[in-house]
């Protein structure tokens, strides 16, 4: 770069001199004097390009909040893609345990189920890389890394004496984001929803319709780990269970004219009850949505504390196929609240929240299941799985509506003792009710798909049954309580330890 070229790119700003109020023009001088000097005598050559979009540009918009990002060429064709409702993947589903992962199910005519997986094979390695070195989070990223290249999987499976090998080419695979539905008692339904995409209002209908539609009466919506996504579809999922008229959001910026945004004149929503799960991963659309139910009062916020990101991504596409996400205004609550969070090094505005916590905080704190030492190490060393792929040697494939026999505690302690683990009567007694649960939803997962091993952890799910109670009591006569779930206080809360987390949900590959 030349002093010729470095006063051309500040001759606008030089006509700007008289009125640089926030001294811009002088920053500008100063940057480009540095860079001349660094071009001119930095001992290596440098890379304008990589300087400019590795260093200078992220770092300028990392000032402003972490989600204003810029994208180059290649970043920003994925962020084109990412709007879509398709993902590329091998097609099954499999169980993320620390440093084991277990095939549950292969859909139909997927790369998974064309190479030759089946339930209960272990994948041990992809593309060389042990997979018994990662933690749970880190298998989660190395899984969605992988399945979008051709990967080849070093799989154990049982009464083979050698890993097996399999080459799985990556598919484009439908995603959709309302991921189950079912009925967790006559009349009381539960949808769980991943994300918003263009779908999921109409998708989230039809799961309703399905389970009765105005006929429930109750709805369990849960928007736990829901990062958001596409804002229409959160616009079209409140206005599902509002009024007409009724406030949703507003949307408030430096250069963006203020818009209201209320439910259609002709809106006719469901009116049964409703109650909604949120954790500390809810951000974003499903913030706005939840906001809106709870401003409104038509369903009780039930969980922890949700992440607080009420900021309006605007992508600008610029030149040479690069693009911008920036942050250009705030969503605020029917009552007037920002639920975004601050930033420290950030420049959120400061005023944005009147109350000291922000994102969506629950009616009713209602935490995740809890674990103890005896569940970490069944699962971490994948001994519930190993029993009930043996077990199924030896038993019928059950039907739907199967009920696991008391009995099978008793083989289920042998089996283990045979293997030298021996837990304290204490923990065995605690976890009883645990472990029957789980080798009923593994069998479940293996034999009639993890779709209905869903609802059988459903039946454990702290959060959910609370839920379910929350809106049961709305329907009970005067006079009668509804049953709230007890929920086990002694057990130990993974949260204070992170190496006794509990279970996580299957996961696409």
């Amino acid at each position: 770069m030349n002093m010729r070229l470095l006063f051309t790119i500040l001759a606008p700003f030089t006509l700007m001199a008289q009125e640089d109020i926030s001294g811009l023009v002088e920053h500008v001088r100063r940057f480009t004097q540095v860079f001349a000097l660094i071009e001119d005598n930095a001992a290596s050559p440098i890379d304008a390009k990589a300087a400019f979009e590795g260093g200078v540009l992220p770092t300028m918009l990392r000032k402003l909040d972490p989600h204003s990002v810029f994208f180059n060429k290649d970043q920003f064709e994925q962020l084109r893609d990412m709007e879509t409702s398709t993902r590329k993947g091998f097609g099954s589903i499999v169980s993320v345990l620390p440093g084991r992962v277990i095939v549950l199910q292969t859909m139909p005519a997927s790369p998974s189920e064309r190479a030759g997986l089946n339930p209960g094979d272990e994948i041990i390695a992809i593309n060389g890389v042990a997979l018994s070195r990662f933690d749970l989070e880190q298998m989660v990223e190395y899984l969605s890394y992988t399945r979008q290249k051709d990967a080849l999987l070093s799989v154990r499976r049982q009464n083979f004496p050698r890993p097996l090998e399999f080459v799985l080419s990556p598919a484009t695979l439908n995603a959709p984001t309302v991921e189950r539905a079912f009925a967790l008692k006559p009349g009381y339904g539960y949808v769980r929803m991943s994300s918003f995409e263009e779908k999921t209002g109409r998708d989230l209908r039809n799961a309703i319709e399905k389970l009765g539609g105005k006929n429930l009466k109750g709805l369990v919506l849960d928007l736990r780990n829901n990062p958001g996504g596409v804002f229409t579809s959160a616009l079209e999922t409140a206005s599902l269970f509002l009024p007409a008229g009724a406030r949703i959001t507003s949307v408030r910026g430096r250069s963006k004219k203020e818009e209201n945004i209320d439910v259609p004149a002709d809106n006719q929503p469901y009116t049964f009850g409703l109650s909604v799960l949120m954790n500390e991963k809810s951000a974003s659309a499903s913030e706005v949505v939840a906001a809106a139910l709870q401003d409104h009062g038509r369903a009780k916020i039930i969980g922890l504390g949700s992440y607080g990101k009420g900021l309006v991504q605007s992508v600008f596409p610029i030149a040479h196929g690069n693009g911008l996400a920036l942050t250009t205004a705030y969503y605020y609550t029917p009552k007037g609240r920002s639920i975004q969070r601050k930033y420290e090094g950030a420049q959120i505005d400061p005023n944005l929240n009147q109350s000291k916590l922000a994102g969506v905080q629950p009616d009713i704190e209602e935490g995740p299941e809890r674990g103890t030492r005896l569940r970490a190490f069944l699962d971490t060393n994948g001994l519930i799985l190993a029993f009930v792929t043996e077990w199924l040697k030896e038993n019928p494939k059950p039907q739907a509506g199967f009920v696991l026999p008391l009995i099978t505690l008793d083989k289920v302690q042998q089996w283990l003792s045979a293997r030298n683990v021996q837990p304290t009567l204490s923990d065995w007694s605690l976890d009883r009710e645990w472990i029957l649960n789980r080798l009923e939803q593994e069998i479940v997962n293996l034999t009639l798909g993890v779709e209905l091993g869903d609802e059988v952890e459903a039946r454990r799910d702290p959060q959910i049954q609370r839920g379910l109670a929350e809106i049961q009591s709305k329907n009970v006569p005067a006079g009668r309580a509804a049953l709230v779930p007890r929920v086990d206080r002694r057990a130990v809360d993974t949260a204070s330890n992170p190496k006794l987390l509990a279970r996580h949900r299957p996961h696409s590959f």
